[in-house]
């Protein structure tokens, strides 16, 4: 079993940001809010004031800066609100119920644990003294214990979450091998080529094509093809006939996907040899010589190397899928009363978004190996031409 502190700290120490967030939003309403309850869960209270904290810090995370005490009438902030409700309503009540569990289990922030979290939240803050380290707490309005509880609710959430489920969810090579199998197409990185260039512009006038430049710009493609095909170097002509940008490289371009080529271009270059040279092409530009200089062909990654990625996706459905059945039972168990309709409807409106954007991430496939960058090349997408 992972070690519960370890793990806790992790927590705790990325969501130091949004607990001191979430004190400062609490401090700015409380004081003038009449407490309205919205539900009861278990007999545990979730108060318009929580519900606008919460508000308060989904909105400055998204950059932001309004204050919901003189919102009034403002019907953008209204659109916002409908937006991200029903997400903070079913995070809300989902946390209830699994710090509730996690007392019933007796789990419970040490001393020790808490001194450690403060000591970590100093150091990141650079202050040095208890008096620095008080007086940041009272600039977000927060006090000791209103952190200490803060912290221990996510301290006791994580541990519910890795001891009840996490730690119970395992992977077997027989699923690895499954999702490999109907997924091979993942672990397949197409085909790749690298190619030389030589471009022979064409010019042109306001009114169009010059015909008579057009023509001996491809009679001298046609040349320069020839002397490559008698023997002459490649890259020696691209240095004295070559107007491509590449012509500082040697004319070299690539390599990319051979499925980034245009349909034309890709039954050009596939039943090309290395070292073999394109016919003469028609380009946007003018006449264009190919050479390919190297290719590899679809390299299917081994399941071994696979495997460490596969486990990575697959086992992260899993915990996710295990760990909403134990939520779904937890509210199936629990007591939740509800004060509000419209504050329901937002709730039952989170869970289906939830379940639409696991849907969502499931469906997506793994990110395939990565593939050579596709060239920026203007030169490399030839046109219709009667030449």
């Amino acid at each position: 079993m992972n070690d519960p502190m370890s793990y806790q700290a992790r927590a705790i120490r990325s969501g130091v940001i949004a607990l001191l967030g979430l004190a400062m939003a609490g401090a700015a309403l409380h004081a003038e809010v009449i407490e309205q309850v919205l539900v009861k869960v278990n007999g545990e209270i979730f108060t318009k004031t929580e519900l606008e904290n919460r508000q308060v810090v989904r909105l400055r995370e998204q950059g932001q800066r309004i204050d919901l005490k003189s919102a009034a009438g403002n019907e953008q902030l209204k659109r916002l609100l409908d937006q991200i409700t029903p997400s903070i309503m079913a995070d809300a009540i989902d946390e209830m119920l699994v710090v509730q569990r996690g007392k019933e289990l007796g789990y419970r922030l040490s001393d020790e644990q808490f001194k450690s979290i403060v000591d970590n939240i100093r150091k990141e803050n650079k202050l040095e003294s208890d008096e620095q380290f008080e007086a940041a707490l009272k600039q977000e309005g927060l006090s000791v214990s209103d952190l200490r509880r803060n912290v221990e609710r996510n301290m006791i959430f994580s541990r519910v979450q890795q001891n009840e489920v996490m730690s119970r969810v395992a992977l077997t090579d027989e699923e690895a091998r499954a999702y490999y199998d109907s997924h091979l197409q993942e672990f397949t990185t197409p085909p790749s080529v690298t190619l030389r260039e030589i471009l022979i512009p064409s010019s042109t006038d306001p009114r169009g094509a010059n015909v008579g430049a057009d023509e001996a710009a491809k009679a001298k493609a046609d040349a320069v093809r020839a002397r490559v095909v008698a023997g002459e170097d490649f890259e020696k002509l691209v240095a004295e006939a070559s107007e491509a940008p590449s012509r500082a490289n040697g004319g070299l371009v690539g390599p990319f996907s051979l499925t980034d080529l245009s349909a034309e271009l890709q039954k050009i270059i596939t039943p090309m040899k290395v070292g073999e040279i394109s016919p003469v092409l028609r380009t946007t530009r003018g006449y264009q010589l190919l050479k390919l200089e190297n290719q590899t062909p679809n390299n299917v990654l081994p399941f071994e190397q696979a495997k460490e990625r596969i486990s990575e996706r697959v086992f992260t459905d899993k915990r996710r899928q295990e760990f909403d059945k134990y939520l779904d039972k937890l509210r199936a168990e629990a007591i939740i009363d509800w004060k509000n309709p419209e504050i329901q409807k937002a709730f039952e409106e989170g869970l289906k978004q939830r379940k639409q954007q696991q849907q969502q991430q499931q469906a997506a496939p793994l990110s395939p190996p990565t593939a050579p960058p596709a060239p920026t090349s203007p030169t490399l997408a030839p046109r219709s031409s009667s030449h």
